[in-house]
């Protein structure tokens, strides 16, 4: 089997196959397994997977517990809504962890399983078929009895079982730093809410980083992906109404990547002869839920698991889909409305909303907490 992209899902599918008898080898298109990204949220639903990898120990090393959810108002001292997920969700594991700290004990494992991984295997198409075909950039061409498609937003192996679709601009960008925790900042999850705009900010490495992502609902569209770097003063002159933590978060930001957020239908096939795609390249997801690293964890696990349950290729991959399409696309929707709950614009609307928040959280605290157990309690390794 060939897994192409050595992200989050394509390393634990890797993983997950060996473990189960498959020969496995990994391409990767850039030239190295290099830090790139920031913060991600680790919920426990993507945790239940990675300890099941065996790699529980390495992401409690990597990772900080996170023990809350905080809401707060953009300008307004104080909380609207607070999560404690450590009273309230003591029974699930909530992590923060940088990108590239996942993605290094994910490889590590990786090269530990003795599984190849090939670097700078660009691929150009796929074509599907009994022996399906990875034509690659340098001319070379590449088979094996399944390919793993685990190669993001612009996958070609999503492209050769759905042809290509039309992502539009949701009217929203999004820009990431990380600056230093010179703030002392809590292991939690601070969201300030404004009109048309969020940002949210957690530590990360023991507390020794701040992750920010901040969005802004704006006409002007940027270009989609996360690679791209921005001036920090045009994330601060969006920013330039946020008071207290905020305020002081922006003014140490010194290099910033802005992406515009594009909403992607979910693949209407996720299979097909010879091939099968996960993650980012089925289910490109939007972050207002924190989920996308989270879903490609569950589907390299069922991907794995319904192979080796089933020995028809086909009929395994079928059941795939079966088992993971309905379940992304909810989640998926769920995360596209969430961000208009931040995003309150007019008065009284806005204050109400607050309002509404604020009651919830204090007359029925774990019910507050625990309104997305149909997210974070799913437990793919348990068959649910």
């Amino acid at each position: 089997m060939i897994v192409t992209g050595a992200g989050i899902g394509g390393l634990a599918a890797a993983l997950a196959l060996r473990a189960r008898g498959a020969e496995v080898t990994v391409l990767e298109q850039a030239c190295e397994i290099a830090e790139v990204g920031a913060g991600l949220q680790i919920s426990p639903n993507g945790a239940a997977v990675l300890r099941a990898l065996g790699l529980g120990a390495a992401l409690e090393r990597a990772a900080m517990p996170s023990r809350a959810v905080v809401l707060r108002d953009y300008r307004r001292p104080g909380e609207v809504l607070r999560l404690d997920l450590a009273q309230y969700a003591a029974d699930q594991d909530f992590y923060l962890v940088h990108r590239a700290d996942l993605i290094d004990l994910l490889a590590r494992a990786v090269r530990a399983a003795g599984i190849p991984l090939r670097l700078l295997q660009r691929v150009e198409r796929v074509e599907p078929g009994p022996l399906p075909a990875l034509h690659l950039a340098n001319g070379a061409q590449a088979r094996a009895d399944l390919v793993v498609g685990a190669d993001g937003l612009h996958s070609r192996a999503r492209l050769a079982l759905n042809g290509a679709d039309r992502p539009f601009f949701t009217g929203q960008v999004a820009w990431r730093a990380t600056v230093p925790n010179d703030l002392d900042l809590p292991a939690e999850a601070q969201i300030f809410m404004a009109p048309g705009r969020h940002l949210v900010c957690y530590p990360l490495r023991g507390g020794r980083l701040i992750n920010i992502v901040a969005v802004q609902e704006r006409k002007a569209w940027a270009e989609e992906g996360w690679h791209h770097s921005d001036d920090p003063d045009n994330l601060r002159a969006a920013f330039d109404d946020f008071r207290g933590l905020p305020a002081a978060l922006l003014a140490l930001v010194r290099e910033v990547a802005l992406w515009g957020l594009f909403r992607h239908p979910v693949a209407p096939r996720w299979q097909g002869e010879g091939v099968a795609i996960l993650g980012d390249a089925a289910h490109p997801t939007l972050p207002f839920l924190a989920q996308g690293a989270n879903l490609a964890l569950e589907d390299a696990w069922v991907l794995a698991d319904c192979l080796a349950g089933e020995p028809d290729q086909a009929t395994a991959l079928a059941t795939y889909q079966a088992r993971r399409r309905d379940r992304a696309a909810r989640v998926i929707a769920a995360a596209n409305s969430n961000a208009w709950k931040y995003h309150f614009r007019l008065s009284p609307f806005r204050e109400l909303g607050h309002l509404a928040l604020r009651l919830g959280g204090q007359l029925a605290p774990a019910k507050a907490v625990r309104q997305f157990d149909w997210i974070y309690g799913y437990d793919v390794t348990k068959g649910r």
